[in-house]
């Protein structure tokens, strides 16, 4: 069986600092005028609230009110709709990416390292585990803005005889003074990895006069740039091509020469 291109869509936004109301209005009227069709509409880290440490105020539960709003866009899209949100679950407040499917299915992913330079640490509970996401044949690692500082974290290793994931996907709020980190390794991670890197950041400002600008991207295996944007609110397009990355793989098997390790 083939397995088909991949059609993303990044929504590179500005953000009401936490308004949640104003946020899902402004988005649902961007989604709805995406080019069509997709099979992957990708949304900012935090995308009701802007990054806040006020998790209290913000958190909801699953299953409420923006999961409902991501099921009722996945369906009218038929596309995935991701991103992250502030959630409340068992006592902890959670950075939380939220994978929702047309036909409902949800996956989730807590982000594991808490940004302790704005105390995010204080405020959330981090992720234990990485998850992998098998949607139309390819295998999708989703990871949250500071997570992209460590790559033992994402890293892509064996399962069988072919590598654990196809596309490396980060959702984030990353300020405009460490932008440069964030180009090189969103596309560090791609080449390191042998497989797509793609990265949806936000632009304007936070409620703390936090500028953010943008830059999001996708890089393909080799890191070459296939869409880039620096710091307009706009809505960047970009197939992924499951043969070549394969092809690619094949010719250049850098993965069979890796090291192993595990993580405690």
């Amino acid at each position: 069986m083939s397995i088909p291109d991949l059609k993303v869509a990044l929504i590179q936004t500005s953000l009401f600092w936490k308004n949640k109301t104003a946020n899902l209005a402004m988005l649902e009227e961007k989604i709805f005028n995406l080019q069509q069709p997709l099979d992957i509409i990708v949304l900012p880290e935090m995308f009701t609230t802007g990054f806040t440490m006020d998790a209290v105020e913000v958190a909801e539960p699953m299953n409420l009110t923006t999961t409902k709003w991501m099921k009722q866009m996945a369906a009218q899209t038929r596309a995935v709709i991701c991103g992250s949100i502030v959630i409340s679950d068992a006592g902890n407040f959670y950075n939380r990416f939220l994978w929702v499917e047309p036909d409902g299915k949800i996956f989730t992913y807590d982000k594991r390292h808490l940004f302790r330079m704005a105390n995010e640490e204080q405020h959330y509970a981090p992720g234990q585990a990485t998850i992998i996401i098998s949607y139309k044949g390819w295998k999708i690692l989703p990871q949250i803005c500071y997570d992209l500082r460590f790559p033992v974290w994402s890293r892509n290793t064996m399962e069988g005889d072919m590598l654990a994931y196809d596309l490396i996907l980060f959702v984030a709020s990353w300020p405009k003074p460490r932008i440069s980190a964030w180009d090189i390794l969103l596309q560090a991670r791609a080449i390191e990895n042998l497989c797509y890197s793609l990265g949806v950041n936000r632009v304007g400002q936070d409620g703390n006069a936090i500028p953010y600008s943008g830059h999001s991207a996708v890089y393909d295996f080799k890191g070459n740039t296939l869409v880039f944007n620096e710091d307009e609110d706009c809505v960047l397009y970009s197939t992924l091509g499951y043969k070549p990355l394969m092809e690619y793989r094949a010719k250049f098997p850098a993965w069979m020469d890796a090291d192993n390790f595990t993580i405690p």
